[in-house]
């Protein structure tokens, strides 16, 4: 499940862009479908199936004319999952055998409909 979730950056390009970082609970969860609202001048984001606004922000007035013409916007999600990321605790001895010591953020990117 999703333990949080922030809009980093609101954009228009071809249309309107949300850069979100969520942060799940655990690696093996994949309940994960974001539903875009648009309230007003506010887009609110939640999960599919839970009530909890996790994230909702102000769009100026050009995100918004997008919005309001497209009815779409494309979000770029930035994973974090608790366990797994965050601060490295055991260094590889010898950092030129080609072991990572950073393990990898999955990104998603998709385009949903504004509801």
């Amino acid at each position: 499940m999703v333990a949080a979730m922030d809009i980093t950056k609101i954009g228009v390009r071809d249309r309107v862009v949300i850069d979100l970082k969520v942060g799940m609970e655990n690696s093996t969860d994949h309940q994960f479908q974001p539903r875009v609202h648009l309230d007003g001048n506010t887009v609110r984001i939640t999960n599919e199936g839970y009530a909890d606004i996790f994230a909702s922000m102000e769009l100026d007035d050009d995100a918004l004319a997008a919005a309001q013409r497209d009815r779409f916007v494309e979000l770029r999600i930035k994973f974090d999952v608790g366990g797994m990321h965050g601060v490295l605790t055991h260094a590889d001895p010898n950092p030129r055998d080609g072991k990572g010591k950073k393990l990898a953020n999955a990104s998603w990117k998709t385009v949903v409909p504004l509801l």
